[in-house]
């Protein structure tokens, strides 16, 4: 597994896989052409069917800016090694190419190439098992073994995370108005907080609410696992900071123990709403949320395990279908129940040992093989489920 950096990235929404990755891509390949004067970009599969409404093609121009940026929308081209296809050219002042470069956008932000040899793996762990047995070997909690592979350079990362995390709160509580795009949807964080009156579920759904809400403004967010995901981690941290009046150093640990999990389901399944639907982001974000949110309240490596498989196992099947293929609908709402799910869990957990019969590692195998068993219009594409609504009808609109 790679370093919970490559998990955990700084940047803007709405769309890790479709906005930070091709913004990445583009200012990676410019890089290697400065003399170019105008650039091209093939957007293949789930990259053309919803990057319109994920802003792909803005984050493209901005990065190649101030060179004109041709886009051409290939939604029927779904090329075999990812869904999230792209092809960079670079041209001359004579239109001459200089060059071209295939690459995916395979989720959370990361870039990969076809062939390319997997990434220099920083943890020899591949196994949520194998990670308990270490703990169990040594007597530690499972961000100790991130503390172990990553050393200190690891935790003012996770720090500066955590408070970019809170910013983004902040800001989402703050706001109010209509979201971009053409749902018109009215923000609902910070009247939600204001009706909540310390209710827990409420507050915690209002605060994964104002996150999502920041990601589909275009903010800055976090990647938890990706940016259609990055309210259940925040949300569910910051109210269990407040109910347990938790330093900061408890809470970037439990930031360490949700990198794990939602580590172990990149490398052994995907995160990508484009490869295996939604049940790899908001599932995996509840997985994250879960583990973090049981080590809190005192859990145990087994509990944190068990109470990451329960959040998982009730997300599968869950299909990727944003609705004119917006990070709005039904994105947010989903990371707001994911959260009360989250802490559900946790809670769930803690009422035993840790003992159960599935463990997260099957249900991780098993959400792989749904993903690819799941009709590719629902997986980011918008052609299914509920993104073939269209926001017509008044009660579309309040949703």
């Amino acid at each position: 597994m790679q370093s919970l950096r490559e998990l955990y990235r700084i940047g803007v929404g709405p769309s890790s896989s479709h906005t930070m990755g091709p913004a990445l891509a583009a200012s990676r390949f410019r890089a290697r052409f400065p003399q170019a004067v105008a650039f091209q970009a093939v957007l293949h599969g789930s990259l053309a069917a919803t990057g319109r409404g994920h802003g792909t093609d803005a984050a493209l121009e901005r990065a190649f800016a101030p060179h004109p940026t041709a886009i051409a929308w290939r939604a029927d081209s779904v090329l075999p090694f990812h869904p999230n296809g792209l092809d960079l050219a670079a041209l001359d002042a004579a239109g001459g190419e200089l060059g071209r470069w295939r690459v995916f956008s395979v989720g959370g932000g990361a870039l990969r190439e076809e062939g390319e040899a997997e990434p220099v793996a920083v943890y020899d762990v591949t196994a949520m098992a194998e990670l308990l047995a270490w703990c169990e070997v040594r007597g530690k909690a499972l961000w100790e073994h991130a503390h172990e592979r990553e050393g200190e350079t690891l935790w003012p990362h996770l720090a500066s995370c955590w408070q970019t995390m809170r910013r983004t709160l902040a800001r989402g509580l703050a706001a109010e108005g209509e979201l971009p795009g053409g749902l018109r949807l009215k923000r609902k964080a910070k009247a939600m907080l204001a009706r909540s009156r310390g209710v827990r579920a409420v507050t915690v759904s209002g605060f994964a609410l104002a996150v999502m809400e920041e990601n589909a403004a275009g903010g800055e967010v976090v990647t938890a696992p990706t940016c259609g995901s990055c309210g259940v981690v925040p949300a569910v941290l910051a109210r269990l900071q407040g109910d347990l009046m938790a330093p900061d150093e408890d809470i970037i640990r439990a930031l360490a123990t949700a990198g794990l999990v939602g580590n172990l389901v990149k490398r052994n399944a995907s995160i990508s709403g484009a490869e295996v639907g939604c049940q790899g982001e908001v599932g995996t974000a509840c997985a994250m949320a879960a583990a973090a949110a049981a080590q809190l309240l005192g859990g145990s490596p087994r509990q944190c395990e068990y109470a990451a498989e329960m959040a998982l196992e009730h997300h599968l099947g869950l299909t990727c279908d944003p609705v004119l293929g917006l990070v709005q609908m039904p994105c947010i709402e989903r990371n707001a129940f994911a959260a009360t799910r989250a802490l559900d869990c946790a809670e769930f957990a803690l009422c035993g040992d840790g003992s159960h019969r599935i463990g997260f590692d099957e249900v991780v195998a098993a959400m792989k093989a749904t993903g690819r068993d799941m009709n590719q219009r629902y997986r980011e594409t918008a052609e299914g489920g509920l993104a073939v609504l269209r926001p017509q009808a008044a009660w579309l609109m309040g949703s």
